[in-house]
């Protein structure tokens, strides 16, 4: 929970940084886990999820942006995409340096490892510019005005669409998040 505590609490700080309060005055500006918990999206969805497929997705409780108080919306909703995923990136090399400095005993493998795995696969996959994932608040800031309206129309089946990528198998980030965990000196977790 602290991972994705990391991320939500990273869209609501830059939406912040970018005029947008409204994620202060809701509780959301904390590491505090409880604040992003989602009873739906983060306990039952994920439970059920794995117990009739074997993997495990879930979301957090979105943090709330007022788009009408940012300065510039169509920018800024590009970096408020980007923090959750950058925050999860800085994270999992901050745990890395701190990982190489403590001594590797079997219990720190595993933790760290553990950690740094999570932030790199959250980051990687928010990243995706499938409604509701943060890369597609990306895209949908450098789309068109026009195409980025019927673009956010396909976000009611967006977690469908990830769903089905994911149980199907076309969708693999295993090979880039190996890449990428083993560039920040561990292994995956087994």
């Amino acid at each position: 929970m602290i991972v994705v505590s990391v991320h939500e609490f990273a869209h609501g700080w830059v939406a912040y940084r970018l005029g947008d309060t409204t994620a202060k005055y809701s509780g959301r500006l904390t590491l505090n886990p409880l604040a992003h918990i989602d009873p739906i999206g983060t306990i039952l969805l994920p439970f059920f999820i794995f117990l009739t497929t074997g993997f495990f997705i879930g979301t957090a409780k979105p943090v709330p942006i007022n788009y009408w108080a940012l300065k510039n919306p169509k920018r800024d909703i590009i970096w408020i995409g980007l923090g959750g995923p950058l925050a999860n990136f800085i994270f999992a090399v901050c745990l890395s340096l701190i990982f190489k400095i403590i001594p590797h005993v079997t219990i720190t493998n595993l933790i760290f490892g553990n950690l740094i795995f999570i932030n790199v696969m959250l980051g990687l996959f928010n990243l995706l510019p499938i409604p509701p994932l943060d890369g597609s608040r990306v895209l949908m800031g450098i789309l068109p005005d026009k195409l980025s309206a019927i673009y956010a129309r396909i976000e009611p089946f967006g977690f469908i669409v990830i769903i089905f990528l994911i149980w199907s198998g076309i969708l693999n980030l295993m090979p880039m998040i190996s890449y990428l965990c083993n560039v920040l000196g561990v292994g995956l977790p087994g």
